[in-house]
């Protein structure tokens, strides 16, 4: 039988190769395709442009796919990606700063934690001292509307009761920081590259809440010694399909590690790293004293537009944000939704212009190259929405003026929640809250009126605020009845115009 509070045994099969330690600089938590086609690139363009080898990269899954760790592993950790400019002009780069790839989530026998030992042990290396996440909105544990650390959770409960084989991003952090404290090591900088506003702060609010069930003094350690600055990242980088694998090796590229991308990027950083960086001002991240004007914005117009077209998208049967953009109504709506529900919440600096960057958004979504699928985009509405749509309307109500469109939006996620589109086709809803949305449903589904009501008083995802809000309940409710009951294409007339 297999015990899965166990971490998994040694298997000499998987035992990492000795590495260097003074190759490893950084630390990565969430070994995903968005790590190895963004900040892995701007690495490697690091490395290649100063020859410099401090600043190695160890990158661990932490979840899922334990067979990507061990292909890059038979790679030597060296592996492609393809960034689109569109579906003719395309760079193909070789990427092969990640030093050392890790597995510390649950393998197919049910044991977990691989290599978490080997992990921890990379963390309180004295030439480590950044360490960077991008484990989605869900790794943190925090309530996406109050920002508090989900105690309920079984992983949380996990760590907190045996917080030295840690599960979770959180409780890996406390104790490798426990581990550097102990040893006499100063602490890393934690970096958060995941898409939340304030990212920095709610990894630390995350971090010395779980801290707090250890050790108070710890905790306050933390507070005071533990650099936690903000980032905002942008690239495109959809899941990889079978056809992408094909175009590529039509380039001269079979690579089953590799990924895909746009040619965009964008990566700006506050500039608070006590135990230094690299000089990446080099290779084009943005260094600045304050990240949250550029992370509002990009959530906001990007983030809230892709939820939209995600939302209406799947609900028609359109499978990709290309797809999507191709039908004019749909850019009609992102064009309304950005200048007149999200750009008038932001304060940017003078230089921005809003609308340019507007239509730079609509002509990314535009490239034919990228299979970005709309169900991708779909996942994890209950961690995303708070950020994307939710903080803006409110703030948009509060100044006097409708939100027509993030009313459509609601609805339709409501209605995608259902798990099947308007033509009866079903689908998975992957999302931590999927169970708790299909009850609602299953109780309220009668009744527009009161599902909606239901679906407003889920506080984990709406500010208590906006569900209270005179006129929004009954715009979302409006906005349901009519995509349910005369399709997209009536729902996206009818949206009221300035």
């Amino acid at each position: 039988m297999v015990n899965e509070n166990e971490p998994a045994p040694a298997d000499a099969r998987y035992l990492p190769a000795a590495t260097p330690s003074g190759r490893i600089g950084i630390v990565h938590l969430g070994l995903g395709a968005f790590h190895r086609a963004h900040q892995a690139v701007y690495l490697e363009r690091h490395r290649q442009r100063t020859q410099e080898s401090d600043w190695g990269v160890c990158s661990a899954n932490l979840r899922g796919n334990v067979a990507l760790v061990d292909r890059l592993r038979d790679a030597g950790h060296r592996y492609h990606v393809a960034e689109y400019a569109d579906s003719v002009n395309v760079t193909v780069r070789e990427i092969g700063v990640i030093e050392e790839a890790l597995f510390t989530g649950c393998d197919s026998q049910g044991l977990w934690g691989r290599d978490l030992e080997t992990l921890l042990t990379r963390m309180t290396l004295e030439s480590v001292r950044i360490v960077t996440l991008t484990v989605t909105e869900k790794g943190y544990f925090l309530s996406p509307a109050e920002g508090s650390l989900l105690c309920d959770d079984p992983r949380i409960t996990a760590d907190i009761e045996a917080p030295t084989t840690p599960r979770t991003a959180p409780g890996i952090l406390v104790e490798a920081l426990v581990r550097r404290r102990a040893a006499g090591l100063p602490p890393f900088t934690v970096l958060s590259c995941d898409n939340m506003p304030d990212n920095g702060q709610r990894t630390r609010a995350a971090v010395i809440q779980l801290a707090a069930f250890r050790d108070a003094e710890l905790a306050d350690w933390i507070d005071r010694e533990v650099a936690f600055p903000c980032s905002m990242v942008d690239r495109i980088v959809p899941a990889m399909t079978a056809a992408d694998f094909e175009r590529l090796a039509a380039l001269g590229t079979a690579d089953a590690n590799a990924v895909v991308g746009e040619a965009f990027a964008q990566w700006v950083i506050e500039d608070d790293f006590p135990q230094g960086r690299p000089a990446w001002e080099g290779d084009g991240v943005e260094m600045v004293d304050d990240v949250a004007p550029f992370e509002t914005m990009k959530l906001r117009m990007l983030n809230g537009s892709h939820s939209l077209l995600a939302y209406l998208g799947a609900l028609d049967g359109i499978e990709t944000v290309f797809d999507a953009v191709s039908r004019e109504a749909l850019v009609a709506l992102l064009r309304q939704y950005m200048l007149e529900e999200a750009a008038p919440t932001l304060a940017m600096p003078s230089n921005t212009d809003l609308t340019v960057y507007a239509e730079s958004l609509l002509a990314r979504f535009a490239n034919d190259s990228l299979r970005h699928r709309l169900q991708q985009i779909a996942m994890d509405g209950s961690q995303k929405l708070p950020q994307r749509w939710c903080h803006g309307a409110l703030a948009r109500l509060e100044a006097g003026a409708d939100v027509p469109c993030t009313a459509l939006g609601v609805a339709a996620w409501i209605r995608y929640t259902a798990g099947q589109d308007l033509h009866g086709t079903a689908y998975h809803v992957d999302d931590p809250l999927a169970a708790t949305f299909a009850t609602l449903h299953e109780r309220h589904g009668d009744s527009v009126e009161r599902l909606v009501e239901a679906f407003l008083a889920v506080d984990a995802v709406f500010p208590s605020a906006l569900a209270r809000w005179p006129g929004f309940s009954q715009a979302v409710t409006t906005a349901y009845h009519t995509l349910t009951a005369a399709g997209l294409a009536t729902a996206l007339a009818r949206i009221p115009s300035s």
